[in-house]
């Protein structure tokens, strides 16, 4: 299993993501950095537990404002292998992510705004780039009533049958406050599902424990910030 550190960009710098209350987010203070500078923060965490590949959250971008060209250039040309979340809304959107060099493109069910729309998306760019990530809080799904279903296994069908073979399984709620990854269940069952789909959960990751949890649902890649920011995962236990 893969795992990927979330970096949240605001403002140009990595915040502490809690819960989904964007609000509260404030300038991270981790064990590894003494900066919160994107590229600091980022060395840091593959220098400790030799991960090269992130997942990063432009939130400002999520928001509709302007894509975070500075720090995420600076990532790429680091060497690190970025999955992007930068709030897309269209084709258009995904194609300008990558003239920032070689990433894959999130595309959440918060800002896409249909299957018509994740269709093109994947047309565009190529179903391999693209990851959709189907977004909930509190177990409800985000992203427009109108458009994509109300259920959790209604809106993976529906972004199945667009051409998503890549998935993350997210609640926003669940993000920065220890609780644990909810809804393994919901990868166990996709995993049975459909066993070459790549799912990647996350949220709420509090040590190993939870990381084993994750592999044995068959979970491929696991999102975790606060751990490794807080010491409560070692180099050692990565490795799961």
């Amino acid at each position: 299993m893969q795992v990927y550190p979330v970096l949240d960009l605001m403002g140009g710098v990595v915040v502490r993501g809690v819960a989904g209350d964007r609000d509260r987010y404030r300038p991270i203070c981790s064990g590894l950095a003494t900066s919160s500078r994107p590229l600091d923060v980022a060395r840091a965490i593959r220098k400790r537990f030799d991960l090269h590949s992130l997942y990063v959250a432009d939130l400002d971008s999520i928001a509709g404002e302007g894509i975070d060209r500075e720090s995420l250039g600076e990532l790429v040309e680091d060497d690190f292998r970025l999955l992007v979340d930068a709030g897309v809304r269209s084709k258009e959107d995904a194609v300008a992510l990558l003239e920032l060099g070689d990433l894959d493109v999130i595309a959440a069910l918060e800002t896409v705004p249909s299957p018509r729309v994740l269709r093109s998306v994947i047309e565009a760019i190529g179903e391999g780039r693209v990851i959709f990530s189907l977004d909930m809080k509190r177990g409800q799904v985000l992203g427009s009533r109108e458009a994509w279903p109300a259920g959790v296994d209604e809106v993976a069908s529906v972004a199945g049958a667009a051409g998503v073979r890549r998935m993350v399984v997210l609640d926003l709620a669940a993000v920065g406050v220890g609780g644990g990854t909810p809804h393994l269940d919901i990868c166990r069952r996709w995993k049975a599902w459909r066993p070459e789909l790549e799912i990647i959960t996350g949220g709420g990751v509090r040590g190993v424990e939870d990381l084993c949890a994750m592999a044995e649902a068959g979970v491929d890649g696991a999102l975790v910030a606060s751990a490794l920011h807080d010491g409560r995962l070692r180099r050692e236990d990565i490795g799961v």
